[in-house]
């Protein structure tokens, strides 16, 4: 009886032959992110990072106020190595933090837009009330596409895999000793 396929198993099918210069080896590997990969992907929220650097640029304006504030309250005979160390540090993370934050915001702009082309690119559109599409929605869709995926490619892959041995096997033969250690052609 025929069975109807679906895409799916039909490109996993066809994509080892084609695309896996390993296909039906013990050495080929996966060829797409795995799926924990994807699901950790999910649950990224871009807002969440700009609220990080936020928080992070907050808590080093607070050490610095906190720094000043000691300074201000000590003796000068108590002062000494606590405000030239604290100086160096701040002035150190300071200048780091600056070029590090504005790295981070540009990639981040960057990378949102990037997202927001591939989503594009692959028609996936918003949830309802959304007016963008969230990489939870995205990589949710990639997430399970992947999971399926590598189910059928590890089943096509051993299959494959079968094949390959089933052929060496045949080709390979022992020809069986006499009693009299002779081997006979």
């Amino acid at each position: 009886t025929f069975r109807q396929i679906t895409r799916r198993e039909h490109v996993c099918v066809h994509f080892p032959l084609f695309v896996c210069q390993d296909a039906g080896k013990e050495t080929c590997v996966y060829p797409l992110p795995e799926p924990q990969d994807l699901f950790l992907a999910s649950e990224m929220k871009f807002e969440d990072f700009q609220r990080d650097l936020r928080k992070q640029r907050k808590d080093l304006n607070a050490c610095s106020a906190e720094t000043e504030k000691v300074c201000n309250v000590s003796s000068e005979e108590h002062l000494q190595p606590f405000k030239d160390k604290m100086e160096e540090f701040l002035t150190r993370v300071n200048a780091k933090c600056i070029a590090v934050f504005l790295c981070i915001q540009i990639g981040l702009r960057n990378k949102t837009h990037i997202f927001l082309e591939l989503s594009m690119f692959f028609s996936v559109k918003p949830k309802a009330g959304e007016k963008e599409v969230s990489p939870n929605t995205f990589f949710t869709v990639w997430h399970e596409f992947s999971s399926n995926f590598k189910e059928l490619w590890k089943r096509e892959n051993r299959c494959l895999l079968q094949e390959r041995q089933a052929r060496e096997k045949a080709t390979y033969s022992v020809k069986p000793k006499h009693a009299s250690g002779i081997v006979s052609i």
